[in-house]
């Protein structure tokens, strides 16, 4: 039923016995400059490359600043902790996303609130959050917004743009600005997409970006908060290497930090992968439109990019009839030898997550049950 589809993905990743969801590529100045990080000893978190990598980021994103993480999931969290979040808070975010984006709210001791999602993009529905909003939010003589219900403050909001389709970010910012929730961005996916012509990430207070192996630039593991907000950026600094007090040779922290600093060796690696960013979104977004003009003529829906905006394409994105259709897709797939996978386990069916406030969520239901990734690696 599905051969077709097999032989035309296998077709744009010839000499593969087995082709990978996202692999990486490096195809440029990569180990030059991890050997020349070897050679200068500075390997851990202090070295050129891992300010050149923050340097590189607020460039070509736009942002006025850029702070270097391990990891997306850490960047996520010290961004709640920067925004305010706090224990016993409430989060408002999309239940169609990566766990990580759940489990960094829970790291701050809050509870994440789950709002519907939109079909064309896959992420958090502006819609969904005024009604939400409308209906739960009591802002206070503080200048705080509260649940109504639950009676904890609601101290952030996190839109995910999911696998790389910028949300309609502008209308979600406004709305919550109408209520003094502070807008921190899940960019993980979306490195170099964009929305009215504005990077992802730049709108909120602050963004995050992902480089995990899987992700269009990787540094191995790692992350980068970025904000316009030079208070907020110099705080990240600090918090990021332990809230240390420099000093030529004193231990002095005045308060408790993380152990959150990029490694200057995943940063060289980082460097030789933004040289290459645009050719590789440019083989990626050529990639989705070939697999757009193949799948119109086939009964499989394939999702484009949204109005306004600029995708980076991360994951190839299918939707399929029923669920029934999908799982038959997904078995076919990979038993062929082509890997696909289906959306994440929506946050709040998750063990740990059940029992957090849940808008209705009939959109996110409807999704995963018919999202299908298939093979998005940049082709050489």
């Amino acid at each position: 039923m599905f051969e077709h589809v097999v032989d035309y993905i296998k077709s744009r990743y010839p000499q593969k016995d087995f082709i990978a969801l996202h692999e990486p590529r490096f195809m440029g100045n990569e180990k030059a400059y991890l050997n020349d990080c070897i050679d200068s000893t500075f390997v851990s978190s202090v070295g050129k490359y891992v300010t050149q990598f923050e340097n590189a980021i607020a460039n070509y994103t736009g942002a006025k600043r850029a702070i270097a993480c391990v990891n997306g999931t850490e960047a996520l969290h010290l961004s709640l902790r920067l925004a305010g979040v706090r224990d016993n808070h409430e989060v408002l975010t999309q239940p169609l996303t990566f766990i990580a984006t759940a489990n960094a709210i829970a790291y701050t001791g809050a509870s994440p609130v789950f709002i519907d999602v939109d079909k064309q993009t896959l992420g958090l529905s502006p819609q969904a959050l005024n009604a939400f909003l409308q209906e739960f939010a009591d802002l206070r003589d503080d200048g705080k917004c509260y649940n109504r219900k639950t009676g904890r403050m609601m101290s952030a909001c996190v839109p995910m743009h999911t696998f790389g389709h910028p949300v309609r970010i502008d209308e979600i910012v406004e709305i919550c600005a109408k209520y003094s929730i502070p807008v921190v961005e899940d960019s993980a996916e979306s490195l170099g997409s964009r929305f009215k012509s504005e990077h992802t990430g730049t709108f909120g207070l602050l963004g995050i970006i992902s480089f995990n192996g899987n992700k269009i630039v990787t540094t191995g593991g790692g992350g980068m908060i970025i904000t316009n907000n030079d208070k907020l950026a110099d705080l990240a600094k600090h918090l990021t290497t332990q809230a240390k007090v420099p000093h030529p040779w004193e231990f002095n922290h005045d308060q408790i930090g993380y152990n959150y600093r990029l490694p200057n060796l995943n940063s060289a690696l980082g460097m030789a992968q933004m040289e290459q960013l645009d050719s590789f979104i440019a083989s990626k977004r050529k990639l989705a439109e070939d697999y757009r003009i193949f799948f119109s003529k086939t009964d499989l829906t394939f999702v484009s990019e949204p109005p306004d905006s600029y995708s980076n394409y991360w994951l190839n994105t299918l939707i399929m009839k029923d669920r029934s259709e999908r799982d038959t897709f997904l078995d076919f797939t990979n038993k062929k030898g082509v890997m696909t996978r289906p959306a994440w386990t929506l946050m709040n069916r998750l063990p740990m997550f059940q029992d957090c406030f849940c808008a209705e969520l009939p959109v996110a239901e409807w999704l995963s049950d018919r999202i299908v990734n298939i093979p998005s690696s940049v082709t050489n």
